[in-house]
């Protein structure tokens, strides 16, 4: 297959090839790996949830106190965010108004585009970051030994789903 001359191949990365591969094989490893990342999203929400729960965080979501956590130390428009792709459109709207309500994140409109808002983190919001934060760098002491996943594994694994994220990408942008 060819996208606007490239080779499959080098569309997905970088000339790998994939001659000699089983039909079968391929596609149970392609099904399976679809089924994990969307397991694993929502073990990292529960995940999330239980962190929460633990800290007596109960007046927000795993996705909203996520969606704190990506926003960080910035000041991003709603449309900003789902262009980075971690939230479902309509879901980032509600889910934005909700943190506003609670004050967890305060919005300005844009001084340059009155249409436009830009959101960014009050201490509330910083807090849950930080909660956040720190959950990840406690299970990044544990990960390797308890879990086995070293950082090569990790690399090769980060690789392998840029690579799947750059294919689907081109699937939409050039409708294949």
């Amino acid at each position: 297959m060819a996208v606007h001359g490239a080779t499959q191949s080098e569309v997905i990365g970088q000339g790998d090839s994939f001659s000699g591969s089983d039909p079968e094989a391929l596609e149970s490893s392609y099904l399976q790996l679809l089924h994990l990342v969307e397991r694993l999203h929502r073990q990292l929400l529960d995940v999330i949830k239980d962190e929460l729960e633990r800290l007596g965080q109960t007046d927000i979501n795993s996705v909203q106190a996520l969606l704190l956590y990506n926003i960080g130390d910035a000041e991003l428009t709603p449309g900003e965010l789902r262009s980075r792709g971690h939230y479902l459109g309509s879901n980032v709207s509600y889910n934005l108004k909700q943190l506003v309500e609670k004050g967890y994140i305060q919005d300005e409109r844009s001084s340059t585009d009155r249409r436009s808002k830009r959101v960014s983190l009050t201490e509330a919001g910083l807090q849950v970051r930080d909660s956040l934060s720190a959950l990840f760098s406690r299970q990044l002491g544990s990960v390797e030994q308890v879990g086995g996943v070293n950082q090569r594994l990790m690399d090769d694994t980060n690789k392998t789903l840029q690579r799947l994220e750059r294919f689907w990408a081109d699937q939409v942008r050039f409708r294949l």
